[in-house]
C-alpha cells in the first residue's frame, strides 16, 4: 500500500493506492507526513572513513560512538516535483540521497528487537545541504535553508521492503546516472536508529528518519537548471528541479 499527501482546491487530502501507477505524480503532492524530520548524519561507511584521520585529531580524539543527530525543520520540507532553491553565493550545494523511515506509533525506549513494529514503512528524502566544516554540530545554515528537504512521493508500507538494510540508492542529475550506494552501507542500522532515538525522545506517527547520507562528491553536486532525482529500490523515486533562490 501507497500511503501520501496531495493538495487540492487549496486542501490538504491524504490518499492511499494500491499501486503506484495509480498515483497522479506532479507538484501537487506533498510530502507523506507532516511530522518531525530528524537527521542522522555520519551514518555512512564511505563518509566516516574519509574523515577517519580528522575525527582522531584535536579537539575530537576519537570518532562519535553514537549517532550524530540534526533536525530538517517544516521550512525545509518539500513534496516530489517542487523546486529546491539554491543560492549561488554559499559555495556548492549537494543532494543527500536516503532512505527515509516513516514513524508508524508512538515509540519511547524501543528495544532493536522489535522497532520494526514501530515503523510504518519508507520513503525517499533528498537531504540537501551546503558544504560543511562541521560533522559533531551539523551546522543550521547549512541543513535548514527553505526547500532543502524534498520527501516523497509516498510512504510505502514496511510489508514491501524485506529488506531495508540491503537497498539501492541511485541519484541522477538531469538523467543521467551520478551516483550509487546502499543501504548496508550504514553504520547503524534502520532498528539501532529507531531504538536509539527513541531511548531519549519520544517519536510519534507520522515523524520521519533520514538514515544517512554518503560522502558529498562533486557528483553529487546540484545547480539551478538541473533536474534531480533519487531511486531507492522498492520504495520509488523522488524527483525535483532546482532553481535559483
Amino acid at each position: 500500500m501507497f500511503h501520501y499527501r496531495q493538495k487540492e482546491s487549496n486542501e490538504v487530502v491524504f490518499k492511499t493506492a494500491n499501486a503506484s501507477f495509480e498515483i497522479r505524480l506532479d507538484n501537487s503532492m506533498l510530502p507523506p507526513t507532516s511530522g518531525s524530520v530528524i537527521g542522522v548524519a555520519l551514518n555512512n561507511k564511505a563518509l566516516a572513513k574519509s574523515l577517519e584521520q580528522a575525527f582522531n585529531e584535536k579537539p575530537h580524539v576519537q570518532p562519535p560512538k553514537t549517532p550524530v543527530l540534526h533536525i530538517k525543520t517544516d521550512n525545509t520540507h518539500i513534496g516530489y516535483a517542487s523546486s529546491i532553491k539554491v543560492p549561488t553565493d554559499k559555495g556548492a550545494v549537494y543532494a543527500g540521497p536516503s532512505l527515509g523511515i516513516v514513524i508508524g506509533k508512538t515509540a519511547t525506549r524501543v528495544d532493536t528487537n522489535n522497532a520494526l513494529d514501530f515503523i510504518q514503512g519508507f520513503t525517499v528524502v533528498n537531504e540537501v545541504s551546503l558544504a560543511e566544516t562541521s560533522f559533531y554540530r551539523p551546522a543550521v545554515k547549512a541543513k535548514c535553508r527553505d526547500t532543502f528537504c524534498p520527501i516523497g512521493p509516498w510512504t510505502v508500507d514496511k510489508t514491501a521492503v524485506s529488506h531495508p538494510n540491503n537497498l539501492s540508492i541511485k541519484t541522477f542529475i538531469n538523467d543521467a546516472f551520478v551516483h550509487e550506494t546502499n543501504t548496508d552501507q550504514l553504520i547503524h542500522s534502520v532498528e539501532e536508529i529507531v531504538s536509539y532515538i527513541s531511548s531519549f525522545m519520544t517519536l510519534e506517527a507520522g515523524d520521519i528518519i533520514i538514515a544517512g547520507t554518503p560522502e558529498r562528491t562533486p557528483e553529487l553536486e546540484i545547480k539551478p537548471g538541473d533536474s534531480v532525482m533519487i531511486d531507492i529500490e522498492g520504495v520509488g523515486r523522488l524527483a525535483n528541479p532546482v532553481e535559483q533562490e
